[in-house]
């Protein structure tokens, strides 16, 4: 029976060090990666709309696919969604939404598609300016053949920006 319980003792007090050692690893650096997170965020909010003062608001509004909301002193919106395209979660964008309410700029956080084919979302220039100056969701928009998931994914991304700000722009903007 002693050479039984053993072999489980010995896994068990493995298990519970190995587990104490995952917990010591994220407590040591959850913050560093938040921080990291935080900076990459920023920077991409000044790639939208230049040096700039932002706040971040602490609410999605209900929609799991925003990530952040960021509003600058001038007005100027910018809102991270994350949704799927081919990959699930592949596409993670951030919306830049004008004072005036008018989708100003689209900088990409993350692309995590198909390299050549979803990546056109990305790289090819006309996709992303079809979408610039509008002020409520997209009903029709210009598709890249071969890169059909992504493009919705886009349009997903783009729609669920939009509709979040227009639904929820006093208290966005009144923060």
């Amino acid at each position: 029976m002693k050479d039984k319980i053993k072999p489980t003792l010995v896994l068990t007090v493995i298990c519970v060090i190995a587990s104490l050692l995952l917990v010591l690893a994220y407590e040591s650096t959850k913050d560093k990666i938040a921080e990291q997170k935080e900076i990459k965020f920023n920077s991409s909010v000044e790639s939208l709309f230049g040096k700039c003062e932002s706040r971040l608001l602490d609410d999605n509004f209900g929609n799991d696919d925003i990530m952040a909301i960021a509003v600058t002193s001038d007005g100027k919106t910018a809102i991270q969604v994350c949704v799927d395209g081919y990959s699930k979660d592949g596409i993670n964008v951030l919306i830049g939404i004008d004072e005036n309410g008018a989708l100003s700029g689209i900088e990409f956080v993350s692309l995590g598609e198909t390299p050549g084919l979803g990546s056109k979302v990305r790289d090819e220039a006309s996709f992303c300016k079809q979408f610039i100056g509008i002020t409520e969701a997209p009903e029709s928009y210009d598709a890249i053949s071969g890169a059909t998931f992504s493009s919705k994914g886009m349009k997903k991304a783009i729609d669920t920006a939009m509709n979040v700000y227009n639904e929820n722009k006093e208290a966005i903007l009144g923060g």
